[in-house]
């Protein structure tokens, strides 16, 4: 079976381009992490940990270039890969990508390469190199709020019924369970959960 290739897939304002590594990573390393404020209370022996937010994703790993047997200069191809730290001109940022490579499949920016050329020929020209790459994950907003799990069962709150709504639709996204919806209809003296008006004010109760 043929070696599977890593491959950088840069998103640009005109398009995609796909960058093919030279060699596989050996390895690679993920890291995540959480802010913290720490309030010192007098009297207590410990700080206070307060959670500010978290922190995005970083994949991290060494990729390995080689043209000494072609006798080129490798920088042209290292180029590619640090050219990703560059703001591009449709875009009026460094462009997003992602990091494929069998089950892993990335989605960020290049956030840091560090270059070190290892092998010269006579001339001075640079035909080895290796890059430490770092990759930081990148989400939207509207992504990161559907990918944070709805617990609002937990609170009431209240909601302004627009066209179309049913209670258990509001139930599945409250309460993530649909058959709850006679909680609501009971919290708001809703006898035939049919006949909702447009604009009504319902409270979506806390479900103990």
């Amino acid at each position: 079976m043929a070696l599977k290739k890593a491959k950088i897939i840069v998103t640009k304002g005109t398009g995609q381009e796909q960058l093919e590594v030279l060699f596989n990573p050996s390895e690679y390393s993920l890291e995540s992490a959480n802010n913290f404020a720490w309030q010192t209370i007098p009297g207590l022996q410990t700080p206070i940990a307060q959670f500010i937010s978290g922190e995005a994703t970083t994949l991290s790993m060494d990729l390995f270039f080689d043209t000494y047997e072609k006798a080129t200069d490798v920088r042209l191809l290292t180029a590619k890969v640090s050219r990703l730290l560059d703001v591009d001109k449709d875009l009026h940022a460094p462009p997003s990508c992602r990091f494929v490579w069998g089950s892993l499949d990335f989605k960020g920016v290049v956030e840091r390469v560090s270059q070190k050329f290892t092998m010269f020929l006579d001339s001075g020209l640079p035909v080895r190199a290796t890059l430490n790459v770092t990759f930081r994950a990148l989400q939207s907003m509207k992504e990161q709020y559907q990918n944070i799990p709805r617990q609002s069962a937990d609170r009431t709150k209240q909601k302004t019924l627009k066209q179309g709504d049913q209670l258990w639709m509001i139930a599945a996204e409250e309460y993530e369970d649909p058959g709850e919806w006679r909680a609501i209809a009971e919290a708001n003296g809703i006898d035939n959960p049919r006949q909702l008006r447009t604009g009504r004010k319902i409270i979506v109760p806390r479900l103990d």
